[in-house]
């Protein structure tokens, strides 16, 4: 499976409603997710599926990529993805499921988190909109073995193959 783990474009500090929840991405947000988008389309890292934090902005980051990309597909949320979640158990199903082209859209610490889990060392942490190329395989023993292939930078859209 080819993974995108992408972390939120850049959001309000404050919502409307005063709730985390509901941080609406900033117009400079969406622009910066709107062309990271693009970057991966030229290279033609495209998803056929993408799950997101149920969290406004990972939502709105999705909706943008989706929009970029001109696709048609359906967004889906999981809980997994919010702060906190089991984005590791996500991972092994989807990897069960035989998935493919899966991108992923959550939050720092937890996609960091997550990749750790994933490689065993990530020194790094995701900037906002970053998105980190992956391939897992499963194993015979229900595991999964994990190689990075990719960072996509996104404040410059620089790409750095792993």
């Amino acid at each position: 499976m080819k993974l995108y783990l992408v972390r939120h474009g850049p959001a309000e500090s404050q919502s409307a409603t005063g709730r985390d929840f509901d941080r609406a991405l900033t117009v400079e947000g969406r622009e910066r997710v709107r062309l990271v988008a693009i970057e991966l389309g030229k290279r033609d890292e495209v998803p056929k599926r993408i799950i997101a934090s149920p969290l406004r902005r990972a939502v709105e980051t999705a909706e943008a990529i989706v929009e970029a990309l001109g696709l048609d597909l359906e967004i889906e949320q999981s809980e997994d993805l919010a702060p906190g979640g089991g984005a590791m158990a996500l991972v092994r199903r989807l990897t069960a499921e035989r998935a493919r082209k899966v991108m992923l859209v959550g939050h720092e610490p937890d996609m960091s988190l997550l990749t750790a889990g994933l490689l065993g060392n990530w020194p790094g942490s995701f900037e906002k909109s970053m998105v980190l190329g992956l391939r897992v395989r499963a194993r015979s023993d229900d595991g999964c073995s994990v190689e990075s292939r990719f960072v996509l930078e996104p404040k410059t859209r620089r790409w750095v193959d792993l």
